[in-house]
């Protein structure tokens, strides 16, 4: 199970997801260019040591990042599917797509994604925070296929 960020803007968010991957076991894909540098000190402050137990792939673009993941199932976390992912199917190796945080993905990688999921809340808000989005999203990932830590 990887998770994949698309051109992340805000280092924090980026450090907390990869605190995340290394806590349940998942690999960090960013897709760049990202909206800060990467050797800003917010994303090791956000990570903390736990950036030394996460594996992190760095890509150009989307095309990069997609020829690399070969027949692997990318599926796109939006606020645009009616789908929930509460009733999607994981399977264990599985790409669990976010996009930024202002604009999430354009249409054409939307388009390139093999689904799309939501998370389900309330009408009254927009969106959560993406690393508590992909909090969500990973933990139930890992709980369908069985691959959660003891």
């Amino acid at each position: 199970m990887r998770i994949a960020l698309f051109e992340p803007e805000i280092a924090g968010n980026v450090g907390a997801v990869l605190r995340l991957g290394a806590c349940l076991g998942a690999a960090v894909d960013l897709i760049e260019p990202m909206g800060f540098e990467w050797e800003d000190r917010r994303v090791r402050r956000t990570a903390m040591d736990y950036i030394d137990h996460v594996v992190v792939a760095r890509h150009a673009g989307f095309d990069a990042f997609r020829a690399t993941i070969g027949s692997q199932r990318l599926v796109l976390f939006t606020t645009k599917s009616a789908r929930s992912a509460f009733d999607f199917s994981f399977l264990p190796d599985d790409i669990l797509l976010f996009g930024k945080e202002s604009a999430g993905v354009p249409t054409v990688v939307a388009d390139a994604c093999d689904a799309r999921v939501r998370i389900p809340m309330r009408p009254a808000v927009r969106s959560m925070n993406l690393a508590s989005s992909a909090a969500l999203a990973l933990g139930e990932a890992l709980r369908q296929t069985a691959m959660l830590p003891d």
